[in-house]
């Protein structure tokens, strides 16, 4: 099946009426991009990101990994992420990831997610939900790679930002439509 303009539009609604997180995702795509800019944010704003990411699985991601990223974030010096988050909207892709990689319990990943919290009108996050909608639409030829590499990311992040121009909605939008979307659908 081809992914159309309707079915991210109406997969997005879908997400916007169901998904239990969308209240305070909407909250965080309103402040954190400003609050990460400015260097005006707390250690528990930027751990929220790791937390997100994996607790929007709403269980089906396995604990003892999802604690494991938490803890060795929160072990990271608060200064070194803030330094690193405070730079995010002037670097490229490549840069952005490999700063926030170098910080401990950041993989790719979740990298997608500080970038998407960072600057939603130009990233998205990444996790093997969306990208295996992308595969099921035809969008993407490989199945999801284990690791996530940076040049994995950027060949996401362009198809999405494609998308996103194709069917004239938001990287939010797409993301959303792509969340509820899996193989299974197509």
């Amino acid at each position: 099946m081809e992914l159309t303009r309707s079915i991210v539009t109406d997969e997005a609604e879908s997400y916007r009426e169901s998904e239990p997180l969308v209240t305070v995702e909407d909250q965080h795509l309103d402040i954190l991009p400003g609050m990460f800019a400015e260097g005006e944010f707390g250690r528990r704003d930027a751990e929220w990101v790791v937390r997100w990411y994996f607790r929007r699985f709403l269980g089906s991601y396995p604990d003892a990994d999802r604690q494991r990223h938490e803890e060795r974030f929160r072990a990271n010096d608060f200064e070194t992420v803030r330094d690193v988050l405070v730079d995010l909207r002037s670097l490229d892709v490549d840069e952005a990831i490999d700063r926030l990689t170098a910080l401990d319990g950041v993989d790719v990943p979740v990298a997608s997610a500080f970038l998407q919290f960072a600057d939603p009108e130009s990233y998205l996050v990444v996790g093997e939900r969306e990208w295996s909608a992308l595969v099921g639409a035809g969008e993407l030829a490989e199945p999801y790679p284990d690791p996530v590499t940076p040049a994995d990311y950027e060949t996401y992040l362009a198809t999405c930002r494609d998308l996103a121009d194709e069917f004239d909605c938001d990287l939010q939008t797409l993301y959303r439509a792509l969340w509820r979307l899996t193989n299974e659908d197509w």
